[in-house]
């Protein structure tokens, strides 16, 4: 059974970090490429970032780009999303997903097959 799980969501004041886990679980994660996505209330998620399963390439959508950054653990069972300089508006919920590894990393939430519960993050102003 595939589970993927957050971890690391939280309150911070604006200005300040937070750093996202997923723990990934029932498959070999080092084949899968990894990505995380957040949504805002009413909204549909979004895309936030995403690293290839051989961690060759990253992509961040243009507003946490510069802010965030994802990585792989070495045992390729973690994934992580490095959040600094928080807005109020990244306030959401955040989920890790992952997909079969491939050479295109992939932006919107049907290109991936497995996802987490998600975990809040809260920023105050």
């Amino acid at each position: 059974q595939v589970q993927l799980a957050e971890s690391g969501g939280g309150l911070v004041q604006a200005g300040g970090s937070l750093r996202l886990s997923c723990v990934v679980s029932g498959l070999t994660s080092s084949n899968y490429n990894m990505g995380w996505f957040r949504q805002p209330p009413g909204n549909e998620r979004e895309f936030v970032a995403a690293i290839r399963w051989n961690r060759d390439r990253t992509m961040y959508a243009d507003s946490v780009q510069g802010r965030f950054t994802i990585s792989r653990a070495n045992a390729e069972t973690m994934a992580y999303l490095q959040m600094n300089s928080l807005k109020p508006e990244d306030t959401t919920v955040y989920y890790c997903a992952g997909v079969w590894r491939g050479p295109f990393l992939r932006t919107t939430g049907t290109g991936y097959a497995y996802w987490g519960q998600g975990t809040q993050v809260t920023v105050s102003s």
